[in-house]
């Protein structure tokens, strides 16, 4: 049983950071997941994988519960995000690589 410690980035649907800053502990799949031949679904046996996703407030609690519940993991630490900065009035400037049409 091998989970994984990582903090979600925020979806495509968010615009705020609600939810994502919670760490979560996930465990790995153990076999691979199989197509269902009739509906095409994909259906595993395990269910810990699939169905087990716990949530931790820190990182240290969520390391501590993986340590003392002898769960071997791996730690991810989150990439801070690259922030462009850019104004409106960038689009009209006077030194623009591109120019601005219509």
């Amino acid at each position: 049983m091998f989970a994984r410690i990582f903090r979600p980035a925020k979806t495509a649907m968010q615009s705020g950071r609600a939810k994502a800053a919670a760490w979560v502990l996930e465990f790995e799949p153990s076999d691979a997941r199989r197509s269902d031949p009739l509906m095409g679904w994909t259906h595993t046996g395990d269910t810990e994988s699939s169905q087990v996703r716990l949530s931790f407030e820190t990182k240290e609690e969520a390391v501590r519960y993986a340590e003392s519940h002898g769960i071997a993991f791996q730690l991810f630490d989150p990439k801070p995000a690259k922030r462009i900065l850019k104004a409106y009035a960038d689009n009209f400037a006077f030194g623009r690589r591109t120019p601005w049409t219509h």
